[in-house]
């Protein structure tokens, strides 16, 4: 799907782990998680359908603050957001504004056009994180979690 200044990218987990992941990250990079909101959920609570679909809200004022003291009205694309979502084939996916994109949109030039790139780099640095597959440690607890040792498997040779 492509649709004119959003980045689109398929996640190799599942919408909630992405959403997980994603959420992570962000606090990991020392940005604040502003809102996750749920839009699946406020739909299931009037009776209707819609895949998994999270909007998450993020950012902090020395990233965002330098592009609206060159254009007050890119605090209307502020904070940064991301959707996690789900296609009709199951596929997960999560979308963002492009900060480039926005700074043509904006007219931005110079330093202001600079600091819009670099949000555009750690932008997608955090979905990087939120998309790619979990590490095998991650791997080897859910494994551990779901088939533990005093538990085991009924073609293991452990007679425990």
């Amino acid at each position: 799907m492509s649709v004119e200044g959003v980045i689109t990218r398929e996640s190799q987990a599942g919408p909630a782990a992405t959403a997980e992941r994603l959420a992570a990250a962000v606090s990991a990079s020392g940005l604040t998680l502003f809102a996750r909101i749920d839009h699946a959920a406020g739909a299931a609570a009037l009776g209707l359908a819609l895949r998994p679909t999270q909007l998450l809200i993020f950012g902090n004022a020395r990233g965002g603050t330098p592009l609206m003291q060159a254009q007050q009205l890119f605090g209307m694309d502020l904070p940064l957001r991301a959707l996690v979502w789900q296609d009709e084939t199951l596929r997960t996916w999560v979308s963002c504004p492009d900060p480039h994109w926005l700074a043509q949109r904006y007219g931005l030039a110079g330093a202001a056009a600079q600091a819009a790139a670099t949000l555009a780099a750690a932008l997608e640095a955090l979905v990087g994180q939120a998309i790619t597959p979990a590490a095998d440690s991650e791997i080897d607890a859910e494994l551990q979690e779901t088939f533990p040792a005093s538990d085991p498997l009924p073609w293991s040779h452990d007679t425990r």
